[in-house]
C-alpha cells in the first residue's frame, strides 16, 4: 500500500467555529470549535478535512501529533494534485 498525500496542520482549538484558515501549499491552519480533550479536537479535525476534500473520514489518518497543536494528516485515495485543487477550490482567496 503506497503512503498517501501529507498534510501538516497547525490546529487552534476552542475556536467559535471549525473552519480552514490559511492554506499554503500542503500545510494548513485550522480553527476547531472542539476542545483538545479526549481526542474531541482531533476528530473535528478529520472531519473538516473530510468535507474540504470530499473523501470519506476512513480516508484521513492523524499520523503524528495526537497531543500536539502541529499535526500530520494523511490523506489516501487522492494525490497530491487533486488534495490541492480541492483544498484551493474551497477555500476563499484572502480580501485586498
Amino acid at each position: 500500500m503506497s503512503r498517501g498525500v501529507r498534510l501538516t496542520v497547525r490546529v487552534k482549538p476552542r475556536a467559535k467555529a471549525s473552519r480552514i484558515l490559511r492554506a499554503d501549499g500542503l500545510s494548513l491552519e485550522a480553527s476547531l470549535a472542539a476542545p483538545p480533550v479526549d481526542g474531541a479536537a482531533n476528530d473535528e479535525l478529520l472531519n473538516l478535512l473530510a468535507t474540504h476534500l470530499g473523501v470519506p473520514k476512513r480516508s484521513l489518518a492523524l499520523v503524528s501529533g495526537l497531543a500536539s497543536r502541529t499535526k500530520w494528516v494523511e490523506v489516501h485515495g487522492l494525490d497530491r494534485a487533486e488534495v490541492l485543487g480541492r483544498l484551493a477550490s474551497r477555500l476563499r482567496p484572502p480580501r485586498t
